[in-house]
């Protein structure tokens, strides 16, 4: 008989252990826990679970179920472990998902058992410890890795790989912050890796700058200008568009876009796209290349110098706004300038202020298409004006 064994001893551990010794009978009784056996006396019982676990040992242990702290773990002492919640899954992630009744898995214990005999594990440092390790091997082999985007910070991006954050600075991004999306992949390189520090850093831009080395070579050794190209937009900037041509990046420059007026890139391109473009110069010293769009289009001034002439009155549209005047499209891809003078005078005359959009009827003071340049008045000109021209 048994009367100094303690009420925290869970009866279903004890019965366990009975099975184990195959009592002939036994007799429990919560509330003084009273155990009687012809075979066994209970402390020899228990020295059979004579364990010595210590914080930050790894242990195995099997998934017995699931109450509302955790998961409940039997790794072989008196009484159920227990891993946390918060140790066991991620925020949206349940338990129950994660894992499965009966299995083994492995746990590292975080507190040693309290006054109820209880230890706490965590399953997460465990996975943690050892994605540390593969990310130790990837930095040293040089590896291309997968992360996903978690997160857009001021000064770079949030990475998450195999389940460790780590951040990317905007100088080893190959496009720009705002082109990237929360939850979308991207490969990386590590550039440094401290555990001490926690300190986890990567680059995007590495993964092409050394795989494109070779790569630049080929491609410098083989475009001339005015050959036509594909290639990828990877990055759009305020003056143009970064497109990669399978080994550099060419940039497409926001003049060379459109024969129409283009506000910013992105009126017309994505990153992702695929287009054709031409080369227009190549610097072989500096490695750099000067793409164009709308040499690809047919030239509109050639076609406007067909149908336009100085002295038409022709109704185009407010495309900018300068302090020394306003663009006003009269042709498809054709821009004329209506002097200050003309804009006040126009707005005089009609009593509105013009707003890029606006419609606007004017006549071709002069026109030279070899400057592609246009000049528009708001009063029809003289035939004299004509003739002095």
């Amino acid at each position: 008989m048994l009367n100094n064994v303690k009420k925290h001893l869970q009866i279903d551990k004890a019965l366990i252990l009975l099975d184990k010794v195959q009592f002939n009978r036994y007799n429990l009784r919560y509330n003084g826990v009273k155990m009687t056996s012809q075979e066994l006396d209970f402390e020899e019982l228990l020295k059979q679970y004579d364990y010595n676990f210590q914080k930050g040992d790894l242990v195995k242990g099997i998934v017995c179920g699931y109450d509302g702290q955790g998961v409940m773990v039997d790794i072989g002492a008196k009484t159920i472990a227990v891993v946390p919640t918060r140790e066991a899954v991620d925020k949206d992630e349940k338990v129950e998902d994660k894992f499965e009744k009966g299995k083994e898995y492995e746990f590292l214990i975080i507190k040693e058992e309290d006054e109820d005999g209880k230890f706490l594990l965590s399953k997460k440092k465990v996975d943690f410890a050892y994605a540390w390790k593969e990310l130790e091997k990837a930095k040293a082999d040089d590896e291309t890795i997968l992360g996903t985007i978690v997160g857009i910070v001021k000064g770079g991006i949030l990475v998450e790989v195999s389940g460790v954050r780590g951040f990317v600075p905007s100088s080893q991004l190959r496009s720009k912050e705002s082109d990237l999306e929360v939850g979308s992949k991207i490969e990386l390189k590590i550039l440094t890796l401290d555990s001490q520090q926690n300190n986890f850093i990567l680059s995007n831009k590495k993964v092409y700058d050394d795989s494109a080395v070779e790569a630049r070579k080929n491609v410098f050794a083989q475009i001339e200008p005015g050959q036509i190209v594909k290639g990828d937009v990877v990055r759009i900037t305020d003056f143009g568009a970064f497109v990669d041509l399978g080994g550099i990046d060419g940039l497409l420059p926001l003049s060379q876009l459109s024969w129409r007026w283009i506000d910013h890139p992105t009126d017309i391109l994505n990153v992702g796209d695929k287009i054709d473009v031409e080369v227009i110069a190549v610097d072989y010293d500096k490695q750099r290349v000067s793409l164009s769009l709308k040499n690809l289009e047919p030239d509109p001034w050639v076609e406007a110098e067909k149908q336009i002439k100085e002295g038409d009155k022709v109704e185009g549209t407010i495309t900018r706004i300068k302090h020394f005047g306003a663009f006003v499209e009269v042709f498809p891809g054709v821009e004329a300038l209506l002097p200050h003078n003309e804009v006040i005078e126009l707005q005089n005359r009609d009593g509105n202020i013009l707003q890029v959009g606006d419609k606007v009827m004017t006549y071709i003071l002069k026109f030279n298409p070899t400057d592609k340049r246009i000049a528009l008045t708001v009063n029809e000109p003289s035939k004299s004006d004509e003739t002095q021209e």
